[in-house]
Parts: structure tokens; sequence; C-alpha cells
């Protein structure tokens, strides 16, 4: 087995789940044989979270005293030590701590139904997984706005410092069955 250098050998005690809600049939499409919701699950398990159904009572989220992993179905490759690095960092920081990935999509403004000017990506960044609350930020809400994790963020870090994470190559996140044949060819064992 080869170390990643987001190893950690002694994780925290961590509660998660894998968001597949609104997300339509895609979380179902497969990807080297098994749907992209499973790899997220089995994921999650690995970086050493313990599941739990998106309908559980915030209330016993926050008895629990744990932090929450929120990890996109859309991400289903991410690697389980990136997962409990995030995990970890949130745990040393005390920040929501969010995996991103670069933009690399061209993106322009739009002025009175027009496209404008190039917005430049160095200031972007795409919310891909986990996005992990720290236990002080579980408790300090009644729920979670948005399931949307664009918008989970944006709210969350109206209230909450939030600190970004890079994220690698595998844990990009898929809109199409197009973008899940290229993550199966990145992930592709060789």
């Amino acid at each position: 087995m080869t170390s990643s250098p987001y190893d950690d050998a002694d994780p925290q005690p961590t509660l998660g789940t894998v968001v597949e809600e609104g997300r339509g049939s895609l979380p179902f499409a497969l990807i080297h044989g098994e749907a992209l919701v499973t790899c997220a699950v089995w994921a999650l398990g690995d970086a050493g979270v313990t599941p739990v159904d998106l309908g559980t009572e915030w209330a016993g989220l926050v008895d629990s005293g744990e932090p929450f992993v929120l990890h996109d179905s859309l991400c289903p490759m991410t690697p389980a030590s990136f997962i409990a690095a995030c995990v970890a960092r949130s745990g040393d920081t005390g920040a929501v701590v969010v995996g991103v990935r670069p933009v690399t999509d061209t993106v322009k403004t739009v002025d009175d139904g027009f496209v404008g000017e190039t917005v430049d990506r160095d200031g972007l960044l795409a919310v891909c997984s986990p996005v992990v609350l720290p236990a002080a930020v579980v408790a300090a809400l009644d729920g979670l706005p948005s399931l949307d994790f664009a918008e989970l963020v944006a709210a969350l870090a109206a209230r909450f410092p939030v600190e970004y994470a890079d994220a690698p190559p595998a844990a990009r996140r898929v809109s199409s069955e197009d973008d899940v044949a290229v993550l199966a060819a990145l992930t592709a064992p060789r």
C-alpha cells in the first residue's frame, strides 16, 4: 500500500453522509462497474467516517458531539485519504473545511442580457467534496441551509470560518455521463 500526503494515523470519531438528493439520476450512473453513490459511500467509510442517513435528526448529530462530513455523490472518486485529511484539518483549526478544485472553464460576465468581460479564473474555485462541519458548527446550526454544495458553503461562510482544501483531480465533480467517462479514464487502475 502506498502512502498518501493526506494519511492520518489517528482519525477522530466523525459522522457523515453522502448527498444524492436533488442530483437527478446521475448518482446511479456507473463508474468502474459501480454506482457513483456507492463509490462515494465506500470512500466515506474508508476515511473512517461513520455513515448516517441524510434524514437523521439534526439533534442527534448535535448530541453526538462529532464533526459532520458531507460528501457529494457527484464527486464519487474523492480519495478517502483526502476526506480524512479534511476532517483532521477541521479538527485542528475549528473551521469548516471545503474541498475545492480550480475553475478551468471560461467564465463571462452578463450585463443586461449581453455577454461581457471574461472573469479571471485565478480568483474562482469549484466546490467539490467534502464539506466538513466541526462539532461546534453542527451545534450552532438548526440543520443544513442547503444540499447544493455551493449554496451551502456560501451560507456557512457568512457565519463561520471556512478554509478551502485543494482537492486532487480524482475529486472532480461530474455533471453528465460524459464527465463520468472522463473521470473513469482519469481514475482507471493502471
